[in-house]
């Protein structure tokens, strides 16, 4: 006969520490959620996870299992954007069944700038180049510009969300900007390139200008396509001296 009058006090469940702040989208293709150790846990309890009242997943545990957490796979297919509500339950031989708390989790899989191809590992096609004023790209950035620093410009991009964080990338030196906040979305970002940045990047004839988004779960858009500027060279060899060249019948004279 089964006995109601036994309640277990279940902790909710939990996900891995990086996924506190919400499920990405490479989360979500193999997420586990862990049902930690609980008062009386016995071999052949079965566990059974619930992800918005649908049941994903169960496991019977093993002498291996007792007093250890047990991680519960949630098939992708229940993994949508939006919030998600997951409990388990536990059954025990000779007692009712004891529900646990719930957890709330945020899910994110709109990648900002949209899906980046597979085709492409390092570069997003969908993000636009950064855009600067027309003499700028057409001349590069001269002396007094360096001195002054750099405008340009991030256009919307699609999937734009509060607390989105750009990196930019000038040449070889990165630039962290401020979290997007909620009246950024949908706006261009204009940003100004301090001189220190130019000056430690460097003086190029080519020096590749582009950035990437990192948004609040952690999808990252990767790389949009660089703008290509000349920094600094008014005379093409500036940055590499030629060597002297000898002709065969001369000689260097000591």
């Amino acid at each position: 006969m089964t006995r109601t009058s036994h309640t277990l006090e279940l902790a909710a469940p939990t996900l891995a520490p990086a996924q506190q702040t919400g499920i990405n989208l490479a989360a979500a293709a193999h997420l586990l959620v862990d049902v930690p150790p609980y008062p009386g846990m016995d071999t052949g309890d079965l566990i059974e996870l619930f992800w918005n009242n649908c049941y994903v997943a169960s496991h019977v545990l093993t002498a291996e299992d007792v007093d250890l957490a047990v991680s519960l796979r949630v098939p992708e297919s229940f993994v949508i954007s939006g919030s998600a509500r997951v409990h388990y339950r536990v059954m025990q031989v000779g007692h009712g069944p004891a529900l646990s708390a719930a957890t709330r989790v945020q899910i994110k899989l709109d990648c900002p700038g949209g899906q980046p191809s597979a085709l492409c590992e390092d570069e997003n096609q969908q993000l636009a180049p950064v855009t600067l004023p027309e003499t700028i790209r057409r001349q590069g950035v001269n002396p007094n510009q360096i001195k002054r620093g750099v405008p340009l410009t991030i256009e919307p991009y699609l999937n734009m969300a509060e607390d989105d964080a750009i990196t930019l990338r000038w040449g070889d030196v990165r630039m962290d900007l401020a979290p997007l906040t909620a009246a950024d979305v949908g706006l261009p970002i204009q940003v100004w390139v301090p001189p220190a940045v130019i000056v430690e990047a460097g003086e190029d004839l080519r020096l590749d200008v582009t950035y990437c988004i990192l948004d609040r779960v952690g999808n990252n858009s990767r790389w949009a396509p660089p703008r290509a500027l000349k920094i600094g060279c008014a005379n093409p060899y500036l940055k590499v001296p030629l060597r002297p060249e000898f002709k065969a019948a001369e000689s260097r004279k000591y």
